[in-house]
Formats: C-alpha cells, sequence, structure tokens
C-alpha cells in the first residue's frame, strides 16, 4: 500500500471553488493542495487521476442513531444499529451518535463502544450523551464527567422539546442542562452543544427563546433539530438563527400533501432569506425510526432514517441550480465549526484527509476517510467488522 496518495486534477471545493488542481495525502491528512504538485516520492506514492471530477470535503453528520433506533411500537420496532459501509457509501466520514426515544433497552455505554468501534473500522465519530428524557442518563453520572472524561463525548442530545415522548422539560430543568452543556464543553474544550429534538407540539422552540431572553447562556449552545417538520417551526427557527442559534434541518422523506418541508426546500428557503450563512446544518437520522402517530400517540406506519439522505438532499440541491459552493456548507463546514471539530469539514493542508468525488450526475462516487478510499467508483471497499461482505472475506 502506498505511503502517499496524489489526487490529480480534480475540481476543488473547500467549501469554497477552488478550481482546477491536486491534492497530496499521507498520513491520514492532506499534506499540500495545488496546481501540478510535484510527485515528491515516486516510489513511494500512487498517482490517481480524478480528470476534473469535483472533491468535496466529507460529509458531517450530527445525528445518526449508531446503535439503532426506534422501539415506540414495542422490542419488536428496535432498528439495527449502523454498519460502517452504510456511512461510507453515503458520504459520511463524521459522524455523531444519538439515543433517541429509547434510553432504557439503549444504553450511553453501548452508544460509546459502538462509536469506538466505528473509529477502530476507520471512522471520524463522536456522540451525544443522555436521550430524549430527563432526568438524563448520562455514562459516568454527570453531564460535566462525560464531557471531561469520555473522548466521543461532544455535548448532550437528543433531548426533546414540544413531543409527546419527552419528559416534558420544565424552563428551569432545560437550563440546568443547557448550562452544564456549556461550562462542560468549556472545561473540556469540546462543542458543549445541547441538540435539541423537536416534535410538533404548540410549543416548539418557546423555551429556547425564552433562555436567550432571560439568560447569559450563548446562542451557540443550542441546536433544535428537525426545525422543517412543520413550516411554522421553521419559522420560528430561522428567527432564532437571526439571534446566533444554529438550526438543523433533517433530510427525512416527505409525500406530497405532507406539512413538513422537504431538506432541501428549508434549506434553500434559509439561504434565501439573508440570514448567517454559518447558522444551517443538516443531518440525516440515518437509522432512526421515523414514525407517524394516531391522535391517540399510537404508532400508525414507521420508516427508518437513511445515511445517504444527506447527499440525496446535496443533489436535489444542485439539480434546482444551486451553486455547489453555496449549498455545501451546510453538510460539511458549518457543522464542524459547530462541534468544533477543527480538523473536519474542509479542504486544506492539514486538515482530516476526509473528501467525496461527486460524479456528473452529482451522486457520491469515491468516498475517502482518514485518508484511506472505503469507496470507489460507487463501490464499497473497506467493510465493517460484520457486514456481510467482510464476513465472506474473513472466513
Amino acid at each position: 500500500m502506498a505511503t502517499l496518495l496524489l489526487l490529480r486534477d480534480a475540481d476543488l471545493f473547500a467549501p469554497e471553488p477552488l478550481g482546477r488542481g491536486d491534492v497530496l495525502v499521507g498520513g491520514g491528512k492532506i499534506l499540500a493542495m495545488g496546481p501540478n504538485l510535484p510527485v515528491p516520492a515516486p516510489s513511494l506514492c500512487e498517482l490517481i487521476e480524478l480528470e476534473g471530477a469535483r472533491v468535496v470535503p466529507g460529509l458531517v453528520d450530527a445525528h445518526l442513531h449508531l446503535t439503532g433506533g426506534g422501539g415506540e411500537s414495542g422490542p419488536a420496532s428496535r432498528v439495527p444499529r449502523l454498519a460502517l459501509g452504510a456511512l461510507t457509501r453515503a458520504g459520511v466520514t463524521t459522524g455523531v451518535g444519538v439515543l433517541g426515544t429509547d434510553g432504557t433497552t439503549r444504553t450511553m455505554a453501548d452508544l460509546v463502544a459502538t462509536t469506538l468501534g466505528l473509529r477502530a473500522e476507520g471512522l471520524s465519530a463522536h456522540c451525544w450523551t443522555g436521550s430524549y428524557e430527563l432526568p438524563l442518563r448520562t455514562l459516568t453520572g454527570s453531564v460535566r464527567t462525560d464531557l471531561c472524561f469520555v473522548d466521543p463525548i461532544l455535548g448532550v442530545g437528543e433531548l426533546a422539546l414540544s413531543d409527546h415522548r419527552s419528559s416534558q422539560p420544565t424552563f428551569d430543568e432545560l437550563l440546568r442542562v443547557a448550562s452544564d452543556c456549556h461550562v462542560g464543553g468549556m472545561m473540556s474544550g469540546k462543542a458543549g452543544v445541547l441538540h435539541l429534538h423537536l416534535g410538533d407540539g404548540p410549543r416548539g422552540l418557546e423555551l429556547v427563546g425564552r433562555a436567550l431572553d432571560q439568560t447569559e447562556l450563548p446562542a451557540r449552545v443550542f441546536h433544535p433539530t428537525h426545525v422543517n417538520r412543520q413550516p411554522r417551526l421553521f419559522e420560528e427557527a430561522m428567527g432564532l438563527a437571526a439571534r446566533g442559534v444554529t438550526i438543523d434541518v433533517t433530510a427525512f422523506p416527505v409525500e406530497e400533501g405532507e406539512a413538513a418541508l422537504s431538506a432541501a426546500d428549508a434549506i434553500a428557503r434559509y439561504l434565501a432569506s439573508g440570514l448567517p450563512r454559518g447558522g444551517l446544518t443538516c443531518s440525516s437520522d440515518g437509522g432512526g425510526c421515523l414514525p407517524t402517530f394516531d391522535a391517540h400517540g399510537h404508532v400508525a406506519s414507521m420508516d427508518v432514517g437513511s445515511p445517504s439522505a444527506l447527499a440525496e438532499t446535496l443533489r436535489e440541491l444542485l439539480l434546482r441550480g444551486l451553486a455547489l459552493a453555496d449549498v455545501l456548507p451546510v453538510f460539511t463546514s458549518n457543522v464542524a465549526a459547530l462541534l468544533r471539530l477543527g480538523a473536519k469539514g474542509r479542504l486544506a493542508p492539514g486538515q482530516d484527509a476526509d473528501l467525496v468525488v461527486l460524479d456528473e450526475g452529482h451522486r457520491v462516487r469515491d468516498v475517502m476517510a482518514l485518508g484511506r478510499f472505503h469507496v470507489r467508483s460507487g463501490a464499497t471497499i473497506v467493510h465493517g467488522t460484520f457486514e456481510p461482505s467482510a464476513a465472506r472475506t474473513t472466513t
């Protein structure tokens, strides 16, 4: 295996457009970028001709049910965990795991172990502590010690608001969790973000707005997700974005006639609004259950979120004619900046060598994570330990 990789003649987006150039990769990092880079050590360097294909940063997904979501309709409705290939084929090179509704049969110990397992398989992986419920089910007994002493944990998530499945947190309870996130982040040097699940209840983001009005907590602590599930909720979220909150839209499927905004519609509307470009992120809810409830709170139907929804949303935006440089930060640099992942979300010397090559139809073609190709020409070449292809190879 070559020590160095030189990617020749790429159309580079960092996410801003850089034009045609080469990328030298070694030791899991981008070592150099620019036109006509010299081959540093021909015997140790593999050349890969890209012939003008677009190269973008690997996608950063802040909301993945790595251990599987669901459970709202009994034990049989628990979604299986995500495999490595499901993420890399989708262009996701950095993922953040959540527990979701079920903090009882799903545990923080399992989530942290799964996160570390994905790291061992070559993906950059992190997680949130807690779940929908209060009191929070942490790993060490408190948010602050989780942040300070458990490396993968970046903050709290996904604590549920305005949802019949939530613990119906009070204003003071929300403030206590947000404060622990903020101070724990300061103590650990991590993001210290409170990643908030939003249901379709009428209270919406009221508690977050009150927190900005009545406390000293910085707006960056709050990261509400699923804000495109209703038009009125998205309008409320954009109001918070104007005050410095980074809001997150979910790339879930939207049926014709459904009230929800698709992620592509929400992103296009946000970018046209004049709000701060850095205030929007998009996540997939991959591995999560996407239930529909009847009037009595019973599951009427369910689907499962896919990590590929991010790349599909990016493609839809490009097919609509939006510029790649305008939409790409929503999936890359904006997420990395919020999560304080300094080596992620951008193409530049010194950054982690996480990148995606797009084909002419805006689909994911090749995926590199930490300097190693996991996907080539749409085919997975690096499999997780228990993925079927890996099992056949090792028996």
